[in-house]
């Protein structure tokens, strides 16, 4: 069974009346986590979307990144899309449940913060309004300040990123100190112990991006260190 039937069926079993917010309180406990996972990351995507004003087909299409998603699927997709967008709830009750739902696993919130960015940034412009938005998600999800920096040093292109912040390391900090965070990412997002988290395997492909950035700046702190 696919992930989008998944999805459709838990759409499905929603009472009348009931918002899309409810699955975040039936679904908690694996494999149904990894559907949570994909609907947690439109739904808050979608209040996001709202946030900056408009919803671009950039934003459409960064979903489309994140979760494979093939032709005959779209149609749930979007249904999944436009339940959150019209849903009486707030984003605030949504990412409360969410944090709820996996408080126990915090890499999967943090998963689910870079999805966030990845859709954010799909336009190419980085709204003030989506800005407020991820930090108060990041806020509720308990998701510390200096990781929420580094997230948006990856991501958002003030001008050359950061590599400290990148690795959510400091300046001072020694080098073998460095590289023992730097090797600790790179276990943390090998694609399988992702998998083990629950992170649905259409969403891994973020980890490779996620890979590159961080061995980027470990070679530039590296280089600048030796």
């Amino acid at each position: 069974m696919s992930l989008w039937t998944r999805i459709s069926d838990a759409i499905a079993a929603l009472s009348a009346g009931e918002g899309l917010a409810a699955i975040f309180d039936q679904l908690r406990t694996p494999p149904e986590r990894s559907v949570a996972f994909a609907i947690a990351v439109i739904g808050l995507g979608a209040k996001m979307a709202k946030a900056d004003g408009q919803v671009t087909r950039d934003e459409v299409t960064a979903f489309r990144d994140v979760f494979h998603i093939a032709a005959k699927d779209e149609a749930g997709a979007a249904r999944v899309f436009n339940l959150a967008r019209t849903d009486v709830a707030g984003f605030q009750d949504y990412a409360t449940r969410i944090h709820t739902m996996f408080a126990d696993q915090p890499d999967m919130l943090a998963d689910l913060m870079e999805g966030l960015f990845h859709i954010a940034m799909a336009d190419g412009f980085y709204h003030p309004n989506e800005d407020a938005f991820l930090e108060q998600v990041a806020h509720i999800f308990n998701i510390p300040d200096i990781e929420f920096r580094a997230l948006r040093a990856r991501f958002v292109p003030d001008a050359v990123p950061d590599p400290y912040s990148v690795l959510g390391v400091t300046p001072d900090m020694a080098l073998e100190d460095m590289r023992a965070i730097w090797r600790k990412l790179v276990r943390e997002n090998h694609p399988d112990a992702m998998m083990a988290r629950g992170v649905p395997e259409e969403a891994v492909r973020l980890a490779e991006r996620r890979m590159i950035d961080i061995n980027r700046a470990w070679e530039d702190i590296r280089s600048a260190k030796t």
